[in-house]
C-alpha cells in the first residue's frame, strides 16, 4: 500500500451545496511516497440522499452509475468516506469513487482513496457539474481552478494540486441572476434537459475512459462542445 504523510484534517461542515466557501484553515498537502504506475482513479460527485438522485449537482453520480455498468461493476464497496471499486481495464487497475461527504468535502475521501493506493492527482479524473454549459454539452481539461465548485474546491484542497483531469458535464445556466443558485443546482431537470442530459451523461463516461486511453488532449478534441 502507499504511504502518506497528512497533518491534522481541516473541518469544514458538510454542505449539498456548492454556493458557499467552504472554510480555509491552513489544511495539510498529502505527499505521496510511493505510486502506483498502473492504477487510475475516476470519481464522479454528488450528494447522498434520494433527494439528491436527480438533482443538477448529482451529475456526476449520475455519470459514475453509467460508466459502473459499462464495465460491468458496481460501486457499492463502503470505505474511503465513499462507495467504492476496483476494475481491470486494458491493463490497468481501475478504481471508481462516488464520495458520501456531501460536495463541500468531496476530497477527503478522494485523497483516502488516492493515497492508500498511491495514485497521483495525474491519474484521477473527476466528472461534475457546470453551470456554464447547457445540457448535452461536455468539456474536458487537464487541470485548473475549482471554477467556483466547491466539490472542486475541496479536492483540491485536499490533493494539494489543481493538476488532475476533469469532465465537466453541462446542467445550464440560472434562468436569470436573481435566481438563488443553491436552489438552482438542487433542482432537478425538464424533460428536454433529460432527454439532452442522456447523451451527455453517456459521453461523460465514455470521455473519462478516453482519457485513460488516449490522453486528455485527444478526449477534449473528441468531446469538447459535443451536443445530441
Amino acid at each position: 500500500r502507499s504511504s502518506f504523510w497528512m497533518s491534522p484534517p481541516c473541518l469544514p461542515v458538510p454542505s449539498a451545496i456548492s454556493t458557499a466557501p467552504p472554510p480555509s484553515p491552513t489544511c495539510s498537502k498529502a505527499v505521496f511516497l510511493k505510486q502506483s504506475s498502473d492504477s487510475w482513479l475516476i470519481v464522479g460527485l454528488g450528494n447522498p440522499g434520494r433527494e439528491y438522485e436527480k438533482t443538477r449537482h448529482n451529475t456526476g453520480f449520475r455519470a459514475m452509475d453509467i460508466l459502473a455498468e459499462k464495465l460491468n461493476a458496481k460501486v457499492d464497496g463502503l470505505k474511503f468516506q465513499g462507495l467504492y471499486t476496483q476494475v481491470n481495464y486494458n491493463g490497468k487497475k481501475l478504481f471508481l469513487l462516488k464520495p458520501q461527504t456531501y460536495m463541500n468535502l468531496s476530497g477527503r475521501s478522494v485523497l483516502q482513496l488516492s493515497a492508500y493506493f498511491g495514485i497521483p492527482p495525474q491519474r484521477i479524473i473527476v466528472m461534475f457539474d457546470d453551470i456554464s454549459l447547457e445540457p448535452g454539452r461536455l468539456r474536458v481539461r487537464a487541470e485548473g481552478s475549482a471554477g467556483g465548485h466547491n466539490g472542486i474546491k475541496s479536492i483540491i484542497q485536499e490533493l494539494g494540486s489543481q493538476d488532475f483531469p476533469r469532465v465537466k458535464i453541462g446542467v445550464g445556466a440560472k434562468p436569470n441572476p436573481e435566481y438563488d443558485l443553491a436552489a438552482w443546482v438542487l433542482s432537478t431537470f425538464s424533460a428536454s434537459e433529460e432527454k439532452a442530459l442522456a447523451v451527455s451523461l453517456k459521453n461523460a463516461a465514455d470521455a473519462a475512459l478516453s482519457i485513460i486511453d488516449n490522453g486528455v488532449p485527444e478526449t477534449a478534441n473528441r468531446f469538447n462542445g459535443s451536443h445530441p
